[in-house]
This record gives C-alpha cells, sequence and structure tokens, in this order.
C-alpha cells in the first residue's frame, strides 16, 4: 500500500491537473460579468439518496483555488444523504467559487457513487469475515479519488498501483514458465533490488493452488473464477497457510455466497468501473 504521504501527493496531483484542465488561462464566463470583488455564498444541494463522499476533498479543491473561502461543514463523508439535504455552505469571492464549481461536483458526485455501491457491498458481508477490496479498474487519472471513496463506504483498498505490491496473474505465470519459476524469480528480483513487497499469486485451479503452496512467504493466494464449491475446496486446502481472495465477476448478488466459502477477502472492480454518478448541485443562496 501507497503511504499517507505518497497518497498526499495524488491528490494534490489531482487537484492541479484537473484546474488546469477546467481553468486553462481564465473562467472567462465569470470573468466577463462577475467583478472581481464581488463575494457570494452556495450551498452543495444533494439530490438523490446514498453515501455522501469528498466533503473532505472539496474542503481542498476551495482552500487551492482560494484559502480565503470559507466552508461551513453540515454533513461529513461516510454520512448517509438523501434528497434535500445540504451537505455545506461554501463562501466567499463569487469567482473563485465558480472556478472550483466544476471539480467539486465532478469529484463528490463520483466518489459519493463509489461510497454508496461499496457501502452495498458492505452490508451484503454483514456477519461474516469477509472484507471487500477494490481493484485497479479505475478511471484514468483520479485513482487516489476512487480508492479514498471506497475506504469511506467502509472497504479496504487493493494495491494502489503496479509499484506497491507484486501480484502474480496468468500473464505473469505462463510469461515466466511456470508458477514455481515467477515466484522464484519474483524473490530474487525483490533480494536483488532490496525491495519489501508482499506477493500474491493467482490460481486458476486446484492443481495452481498445490503448487503456490510449496513456495513459502505468499502473502495471498487469488483465488480467480471459481464457482462457490470449487472455492470452498481451495479454502480448506490453503487451511490458513496464507490469506484468500476470491475475484472474477463478482457482483452484489454473489459476494455473499463467496464470503460464506470461507475467503479473507473478496475484490471486485464493480466498485468503481460501473458505477453511476450521485446527483448533487452547488447552488448559489
Amino acid at each position: 500500500m501507497i503511504s499517507p504521504e505518497q497518497f498526499e501527493k495524488e491528490i494534490e496531483i489531482i487537484i492541479k491537473n484537473a484546474i488546469r484542465e477546467d481553468v486553462g488561462d481564465g473562467d472567462h464566463s465569470s470573468l466577463a460579468c462577475i467583478p472581481k470583488s464581488a463575494r457570494g455564498k452556495a450551498k452543495l444541494l444533494v439530490k438523490d439518496k446514498g453515501i455522501l463522499a469528498g466533503v473532505e476533498f472539496a474542503k481542498r479543491v476551495f482552500d487551492h483555488v482560494d484559502p480565503e473561502l470559507k466552508m461551513n461543514i453540515l454533513m461529513n463523508d461516510g454520512d448517509t444523504i438523501k434528497k434535500g439535504d445540504v451537505a455545506f455552505y461554501i463562501e466567499g469571492a463569487s469567482q473563485s467559487i465558480l472556478k472550483a464549481e466544476r471539480l467539486v461536483l465532478n469529484a463528490m458526485q463520483r466518489m459519493s457513487a463509489i461510497a454508496t455501491r461499496t457501502s452495498e457491498f458492505v452490508q451484503k458481508l454483514e456477519g461474516t469475515r469477509t472484507k471487500i477490496l477494490d481493484t485497479r479498474k479505475t478511471t484514468p487519472g483520479i485513482r487516489a479519488l476512487e480508492k479514498w471513496a471506497v475506504k469511506i463506504g467502509g472497504g479496504e483498498n487493493h494495491r494502489f498501483a503496479l509499484y506497491d505490491m507484486i501480484m502474480l496473474k496468468d500473464n505473469h505465470i505462463d510469461f515466466a514458465g511456470g508458477i514455481t519459476k515467477a515466484i522464484d524469480k519474483t524473490r530474487a528480483y525483490l533480494k536483488e533490488n532490496n525491495l519489501d513487497l508482499k506477493i500474491i499469486v493467482e490460481a486458476r485451479d486446484m492443481e495452481e493452488i498445490r503448487e503456490i503452496l510449496k513456495s513459502d512467504g505468499i502473502y495471498r493466494i487469488l483465488i480467480d473464477n471459481f464457482n462457490y464449491e470449487e472455492t470452498r475446496k481451495a479454502v480448506e486446502l490453503i487451511n490458513g497457510k496464507c490469506l484468500t481472495e476470491s475475484s472474477g465477476g463478482i457482483t452484489l448478488e454473489s459476494v455473499r455466497e463467496y464470503a460464506e466459502c470461507g475467503v479473507d477477502y473478496v475484490s471486485s472492480g464493480a466498485l468503481t468501473h460501473s458505477v453511476h454518478n450521485l446527483d448533487l448541485s452547488l447552488k448559489a443562496v
């Protein structure tokens, strides 16, 4: 997992790049008709139901655009929201509010949708010991926001990117010449480069699980595209020698049954890749 310092850098990069993309050499609509001295106030109006996410991010955006903006937060990340709720008020220079508006809304609508979907998975898993994980199936450029939203919704983050964990999947294994060769080469690489990274290995069938278990120090076995019966047998075979993770097309409808097979984690790209943004708006008051 990436460090808090790395995460903060990612958020800073997202804000700077989004403002560059959206504002360019100036918000000419606002500059044309609103005096620089004009002050205003706006509210974040909820027009949907779900889990709120992105309030803390909005605070950072407003501060980046104009440190003089004042935010009055009424609802926090993780709160349950419904149509008509007001999450916060923002007050200050009208030009600054308008400059930040679209980035705040785009991020919060997306983050709230992801937090809401994640919360639904968490509720399905209630009473089991299984935790829900996100994946790298995220929107390019805003992965940090989407993984932040998963945490707000009660889920846990998988690896952030290719650099913070070793994950030997089917293509790695096939290109390396087999599971044992892939693991041995990985260990040699980590030692040679003085890297301390956890190793996850994907298994496509029971025979591959047996081979993985011959190697020590594997952090987690990814039980990929197994049915329920096969998953139960896989968990029994692994028998606590390392952590277990089910993946592969797992949905809200199937996640509970996979959890009841006894896996430690279930990962699902559905947390991030197929959500519909929650309806939020920033309205002048």
